[in-house]
């Protein structure tokens, strides 16, 4: 008998984002107008699970995946219509790292000068 050939892995054509890559787009585009998202709102954009959907934003905090801020509050309008028990409803906001806004702001610019008044969003 030979060798047993392990199956191909799929390769993702260029076109089709992964899951996080979407949700990073959808949660970096609400940044620049200041909007805060609740996994519903999120999965309803997406077409994604909301488990999913959280579990995407942990990979996102880390280095190898961008290394973002995940900021998350509790919506204070939701809890007049959420009953008590389905707890408080969070909101999630996305922005660049610290890390990545330093690297940016101390690197040069075409100027000479450092762009460390500019704002990354």
């Amino acid at each position: 008998m030979g060798m047993r050939r392990m199956p191909r892995k799929e390769v993702r054509p260029r076109h089709l984002k992964r899951q996080r890559d979407v949700l990073c787009d959808v949660m970096l585009a609400a940044g620049t107008c200041e909007t805060w998202l609740t996994l519903v709102e999120l999965s309803r954009l997406t077409q994604y699970g909301e488990a999913s959907i959280s579990a995407q934003l942990r990979h996102l905090r880390k280095p190898q995946y961008g290394g973002y801020v995940v900021e998350k509050r509790r919506r204070e309008v939701a809890e007049v219509m959420c009953s008590v028990e389905h707890g408080p409803v969070w909101e999630y906001r996305l922005r660049r790292g610290a890390w990545r806004e330093r690297i940016f702001a101390a690197a040069p610019r075409g100027d000479g000068t450092t762009g460390a008044a500019a704002k990354i969003c």
